[in-house]
């Protein structure tokens, strides 16, 4: 594993190639991810903005809302810019209450897609996000049927490439033996480092890692999670350099790995400009270890 100073602005995601540093659609909803936003008008606007400072990878669910985030989407960018990117995810649906239930039967994940065409406007979508069951972490089983009723459906045209989400090392191999996935997206951030072979090994074959924070969906890290120790740490980097703690931390994800995608997300502009501003900050070899450093603070004995 090998975290540098130098970053790749550009990475491939299927036959396109994005900027890391995309969005992320799940706080552009009401609490928990349910119901419409507090400020519709906020939410557009962000959403317009982020594609003006250069975001052309855009991650979002049906799940979202239910339906809120794609609806904004299509209401504040359609008709696409030619070279955005628009990632959905299918899997699951959202109960009354809130709750996740799975929805991976051929005939769900048949309906999920073609509700995620009608509600962005599209003909076909870019990216789907094959999305398994699990809490914290993924569970081990099988994911032949789902992935292969989203593989006929890619060889009908209803979609161009295929992703898989929240899957342990066994299924990223089943799914690959089954047709070419062009992304991971799973639990991955600067204290949650088991997937660091992962990462390296995708990035030799050329295959997009996003990196996710756990059923929140979000890419962004949670301060709160640090201990105090660990705060400390990434509170003195961030002062040095003069940026927030997630500036901080979302510079050192870009700075992990060619491959490695980004998608925070944002409720209000101010928020998402200092996200993006996490392109322009580069960390040097020594601010890169001491944030190396931090994941393994959580031992006592450190």
């Amino acid at each position: 594993m090998t975290v540098t100073s130098e970053t790749t602005a550009r990475a491939p995601l299927g036959d396109r190639t994005v900027n890391r540093l995309g969005f992320g659609c799940m706080k552009l909803t009401g609490p928990r991810m349910m119901g419409p936003p507090a400020d519709r008008d906020a939410a557009l606007a962000v959403l317009r903005r982020a594609v003006e400072l250069g975001v052309d990878h855009i991650d979002t669910s049906d799940h979202y809302g239910p339906h809120v985030a794609n609806e904004l989407i299509r209401e504040a960018l359609h008709p696409y810019p030619d070279d955005l990117v628009i990632v959905t995810k299918v899997g699951a649906h959202r109960t009354p209450g809130g709750g996740w239930v799975e929805a991976l039967s051929p005939d769900e994940l048949r309906s999920a897609v073609h509700e995620d065409l009608g509600r962005l406007g599209l003909d076909v979508l870019p990216v789907v996000n094959l999305r398994m069951p699990g809490l914290a972490e993924p569970v081990e089983r099988s994911l032949a049927e789902p992935f292969g009723a989203l593989v006929e459906m890619q060889q009908e045209g209803l979609i161009r490439d295929l992703s898989i989400c929240h899957v342990t090392r066994q299924q990223i191999d089943e799914a690959r033996g089954i047709a070419p996935v062009v992304a991971v997206q799973n639990h991955y951030n600067l204290i949650h480092r088991e997937e660091d072979p992962l990462i390296d090994e995708l990035a030799r074959e050329g295959i997009a890692y996003t990196a996710l924070e756990g059923l929140s969906y979000t890419a962004f890290f949670p301060v709160s999670d640090l201990t105090t120790m660990q705060s400390e740490a990434l509170e003195k980097v961030a002062q040095r350099v003069g940026a927030s703690p997630i500036r901080v931390v979302l510079a050192w994800l870009l700075a992990r790995s060619p491959n490695l995608l980004v998608i925070p997300g944002a409720a209000s502009v101010d928020h998402l400009e200092d996200n993006m501003a996490a392109a322009e900050l580069v960390l040097d070899p020594a601010e890169l270890e001491e944030l190396n450093r931090i994941s393994r603070m959580r031992d006592p004995a450190f």
